[in-house]
């Protein structure tokens, strides 16, 4: 079984019991922190349940383009129109069933990518597709563990991207896209409870 089908399976088990309240504050949070515009196209990359999906969606008029929502695991994609239904119309959310490295899109024809709590998994491979979905300007926005609070485990531990280092400090995250090819790199740290994790946004370069 591959890598992904197994963790696709360890996420469909999760669906049902998702903390749903944590995943909500941290999509609020990086949606604050990158602010993707009423008319952007907007992919949430491995969306899990949507949490980032739904409050975008909530947020932007109805003539919007739909939100793309890509995740590997069928139960995630499940819950998260479940949650949905009656709360954004069926169009403002385009649900995908599919690995999120590549995403399911032309080159450059995003302006906003945003990942929440995925990226450890996901590997550097992640941000190079980003960097080719992306317009030239567009934006990125993700969120990382800390090192000195993250806890995955045993099952997650072993499915941690070893290329993608946990920052210690906003500037260590700031750093780390800056070293991956984006421009004008900003973090800040969010507590939550027990847990802290960072939030970054940045831009594809202008002049690729």
């Amino acid at each position: 079984m591959s890598k992904s089908a197994i963790l696709a399976g360890a996420f469909d088990e999760l669906a049902g019991s998702y903390d749903h309240g944590h995943h909500e504050e941290i999509a609020r949070a990086l949606i604050a922190w990158v602010e993707p515009g009423a008319a952007r196209r907007v992919a949430d990359v491995a969306c899990g349940a949507g949490a980032v999906a739904l409050e975008l969606a909530r947020q932007r008029p109805v003539t919007a383009p739909a939100v793309l929502a890509v995740d590997l695991s069928p139960g995630m994609i499940v819950t998260g129109r479940r949650r949905a239904a009656g709360l954004v119309p069926d169009t403002a959310i385009d649900w995908r069933v599919a690995d999120a490295v590549p995403l399911p899109v032309p080159d450059h024809s995003l302006d906003v990518v945003l990942c929440a709590s995925s990226l450890h998994f996901l590997g550097r491979r992640a941000p190079q597709d980003w960097m080719r979905a992306l317009r030239p300007g567009g934006k990125v926005g993700y969120t990382l563990p800390l090192a000195t609070h993250f806890r995955p485990s045993e099952l997650f531990a072993r499915h941690v991207a070893p290329d993608v280092p946990l920052p210690r400090t906003a500037e260590d995250a700031s750093a780390w896209a800056t070293a991956c090819g984006f421009t004008g790199a900003a973090s800040r740290i969010l507590d939550l409870g027990t847990r802290r994790v960072s939030v970054t946004v940045a831009s594809s370069p202008a002049g690729r």
